[in-house]
């Protein structure tokens, strides 16, 4: 584990790669879907991609011609994995104040690039309930110069959100909060 531990922030692209997989799990990506992601060489990615699967923090499975790749959600360092992504990313930030300062949140989904894995710099949040827009307003402000990315979000009731699942299921999404 030492090791593994020792080599496993010394390189940027291990970064992007853990960003890329361990923000949203479920997804997968291929080698050279990151590679011009980043902007290296395959051979770069390939790497990296080796040491992480020799690791057992990563899992693929061929389809066709490509070698998907994911996270291991089994790994014993997998929670502390992906909670380290979402606080690089904000995630923990973001989830803690909208719950508090929003009014009646009943579902608070992140939608697209950074559903998908992508740290792109736009986070997309759907929100469903009655939102506070004034809290909002205010909290998106402050979030976005403490985690130095750029929010947009979409309110809808729970009625427009049902309206809108046609669209939706074909965009990534990822479930950040539900009221139970």
């Amino acid at each position: 584990m030492d090791g593994l531990f020792g080599g496993l922030i010394t390189s940027k692209t291990r970064i992007k790669i853990l960003m890329r997989l361990f923000l949203n799990p479920r997804q997968h990506a291929y080698l050279r879907e990151m590679a011009g992601e980043f902007n290296i060489s395959p051979s770069q990615v390939r790497d990296e991609l080796q040491h992480l699967s020799d690791a057992g923090l990563l899992e693929h499975e061929k389809s066709g011609r490509q070698i998907n790749y994911r996270a291991n959600q089994q790994h014993p360092l997998f929670p502390e994995l992906h909670s380290m992504v979402q606080k690089a990313v904000g995630m923990d930030r973001i989830l803690d104040s909208i719950i508090e300062r929003l009014g009646n949140l009943e579902e608070a989904w992140l939608i697209d690039d950074y559903a998908e894995g992508r740290d792109t710099g736009l986070i997309d949040l759907l929100l469903v309930g009655d939102i506070d827009q004034n809290n909002l307003t205010d909290l998106v402000g402050k979030t976005e110069a403490y985690i130095g990315r750029t929010i947009r979000t979409l309110v809808v009731s729970a009625n427009e959100r049902d309206r809108l699942d046609h669209i939706l299921e074909n965009k990534s999404r990822l479930l950040l909060w539900q009221h139970t």
